[in-house]
């Protein structure tokens, strides 16, 4: 089952924060396993619902838990999306500001599709900004997408924020983006979803 189809049903019925904490708990335990493997991968981006920031009767403390386990904050990056920024909710600036003392980093998914208003960028601490699929999916072909991707980097690489581009899926779009300065980049050209094992 894909995720578009049962977050939303699990935020309606109340269950997103135990399932939200549950993954945090599930990749810190494989990230402590393979630090002590010595593997490359010693950090994992988990997404955070935004009904997860606002405090209730469920609410989990992840910065709690990561102090309990001994797993470093900056070992996280915390994925959230524009819409919790947009609605300036005190619980989400305050959760915002802890994670980011603790060394926790945010980043701003799906960047591009919903409000991508510019006042939040310099409001709130944001490590990353990640350039949502639709326009790499295009920006070969469509040189409006291609311009927006440009300057979403350029605008994000200003305000001292890192990019992140997400869907990649070829060579071509994979070069645009190194030409562009794209930091970062995840799609089907480097991986498709895997067990940890692999």
């Amino acid at each position: 089952v894909m995720p578009d189809e049962f977050i939303g049903l699990a935020e309606q019925i109340g269950l997103i924060s135990d399932i939200g904490f549950w993954v945090l708990q599930q990749s810190a335990e494989q990230v402590r396993q393979w630090i002590e493997q010595n593997s490359y991968c010693q950090q994992v981006c988990v997404n955070k619902s935004p009904r997860e920031f606002i405090k209730d009767r469920t609410h989990h403390d992840w910065l709690e838990y990561l102090c309990q386990s001994g797993w470093p904050a900056s070992n996280v990056i915390v994925e959230i999306t524009e819409g919790i920024l947009i609605d300036d909710h005190a619980d989400v600036a305050k959760e915002l500001l802890r994670s980011s003392e603790a060394g926790v980093q945010i980043s701003l998914d799906d960047f591009g599709t919903g409000y991508s208003a510019m006042s939040y960028l310099h409001k709130y601490h944001i490590d990353y900004i990640k350039i949502d699929k639709s326009f790499i999916c295009n920006m070969v072909e469509e040189i409006n997408d291609q311009a927006i991707v440009d300057a979403i980097i350029a605008m994000a690489h200003k305000l001292s924020m890192k990019v992140i581009a997400e869907g990649v899926e070829t060579t071509e779009q994979r070069d645009l983006l190194l030409a562009a300065g794209c930091d970062y980049a995840q799609g089907y050209l480097f991986a498709r979803p895997m067990p940890a094992s692999d």
